[in-house]
């Protein structure tokens, strides 16, 4: 992977900073964005990473992270982690701010960065080269679940970015893959989509023998950038043993069946 560069969004946290770790392991060149600068610098100063600082909902911070990258160096793989969820609410009784939130940072905000840094990514797969464009979305993209509206709503519709263009980018040599992680435990994800309820948010985990941590998701990701460049995974659903499905989880240790 010398000489390649890729972009990571989310990376403040979660999957995105384990995604940061594991390229950087593999040889990658990476640049770490989000919007908490602080977190950034400690994960630069850990890693080697480079970092830019910016609200993906925002045009005209994509625009600045896209001129800044430009002049830094070619991009080769854009890996989109940014993202979150609101609520669990019904759908009768769901808050549309929190919906629009979850549709801007899901949605919006990856519709926002395939359009800025498509050119540079045609760019860096010149020349008998390749690049990957990579969507992190969640199990949520296609099984529903009650009080999962929004955020099903919002993955729903990131996943058909992925889709779509795929089909759009037939004959380049861009890869379009899709990760969807069902439970995965990190620091921040339910305790921000219960609104800071750190009780509620460790009784969704409450039972389950090894759920998927970050570090789990990142080491796929790895995987699927790192695959030949003529190898598409164009769609990667990973859950934890414990939940079968999105509705069928075990609580209590795994247990072999004696007859």
């Amino acid at each position: 992977m010398a000489n390649r560069r890729a972009v990571v969004t989310g990376a403040s946290s979660g999957i995105g900073e384990a995604t940061v770790r594991a390229l950087r392991a593999s040889g990658w060149d990476v640049v770490g964005t989000a919007r908490r600068a602080d977190r950034l610098d400690a994960l630069a100063a850990e890693t080697g990473a480079q970092v830019f600082a910016a609200d993906l909902t925002s045009a005209a911070d994509v625009d600045a992270l896209a001129a800044w990258l430009e002049s830094t160096g070619p991009v080769h793989a854009l890996v989109q982690v940014a993202g979150g969820a609101l609520g669990t609410d019904r759908i009768e009784d769901g808050d549309p701010a929190g919906w629009q939130w979850m549709f801007d940072v899901n949605v919006l905000a990856a519709q926002r960065m395939v359009a800025a840094l498509l050119p540079q990514l045609r760019a860096a797969a010149s020349d008998g080269g390749h690049a990957d464009t990579l969507f992190v979305t969640s199990t949520a993209a296609f099984t529903a679940y009650p009080g999962g509206g929004g955020y099903a709503a919002a993955k729903a519709a990131e996943a058909m970015i992925a889709h779509v263009l795929r089909l759009e980018l037939n004959g380049e040599p861009i890869r379009v893959t899709e990760v969807a992680p069902g439970m995965v435990r990190t620091e921040e994800f339910t305790l921000n989509r219960l609104g800071g309820d750190a009780d509620a948010a460790a009784q969704v985990y409450d039972g389950v023998e090894h759920p998927l941590v970050a570090d789990d998701v990142a080491d796929v990701i790895a995987y699927a950038l790192n695959a030949p460049a003529h190898v598409n995974l164009d769609l990667i659903t990973m859950r934890p043993v414990a939940q079968s499905a999105q509705h069928l989880l075990a609580r209590g240790p795994l247990r072999v069946r004696t007859v």
